[in-house]
């Protein structure tokens, strides 16, 4: 994520507070106001990955390839800042072909059954400084349920194309058995093949939508 510095694109000046507005929703950066409309993730160069102890001795790492998204960003009113996303979970990508066919397989994400998984935000929260804390509803194999995302703002970029660049890093750690993904293998000395928890990571560019 090289691509984003710390300096930021506005030159505006502060904002005065909103009527009703705490403390907590108002984003004292100029620089997070003006980035207040729509944004398109960009694929290209952005990362939607998980991670997940294999074995108990090491890790295995992955990322969907195909989704679409729309986020929404208010840099004045956080609260007011949302996103959709939904992914085509055949798309996922471990680096291995046989082991991602099985996890599109009945025993985990059941793909022919459950083609998408989607994420939509219920409330976004400004923790202050440049981390935030989005929640939303996860759906997974048609179960949903709550998730706490924290979102990095990493900076915002024109780039040479003349495009407005925003990158954010989110993560969260889920129990995969709450969403019915509760295939597994017991070891002879102990624990099981995979591990229940899976660290989700959200490498986010994304370009300012124009429409």
């Amino acid at each position: 994520m090289g691509i984003f510095g710390r300096r930021q694109t506005a030159a505006s000046e502060p904002a005065p507070a909103l009527a009703g507005a705490t403390s907590r929703d108002v984003a004292l950066d100029p620089a997070l106001q003006a980035l207040t409309g729509r944004w398109t993730i960009d694929r290209p160069h952005s990362h939607i990955g998980f991670s997940v102890r294999h074995a108990m001795v090491t890790t295995v790492r992955g990322a969907f390839t195909d989704y679409d998204s729309t986020l929404y960003f208010d840099g004045a009113q956080p609260s007011e800042s949302r996103a959709d996303l939904v992914i085509r979970v055949a798309s996922v990508d471990t680096g291995v072909e046989q082991r991602d066919a099985h996890i599109i397989g009945a025993d985990f994400f059941d793909a022919r059954r459950y083609p998408e998984m989607t994420f939509h935000s219920t409330s976004t929260v400004h923790e202050g400084g440049e981390t935030f804390r989005m929640t939303g509803d996860l759906t997974i194999r048609d179960v949903t349920r709550p998730v706490d995302l924290q979102l990095d703002y990493l900076g915002s970029v024109l780039d040479p194309f003349g495009f407005e660049r925003v990158g954010f890093d989110g993560t969260t750690t889920i129990d995969r058995t709450e969403w019915g993904l509760v295939y597994n293998q017991r070891l002879k000395a102990g624990g099981t093949m995979v591990s229940e928890k899976v660290r989700l990571q959200f490498d986010i560019s994304a370009i300012r939508s124009t429409s």
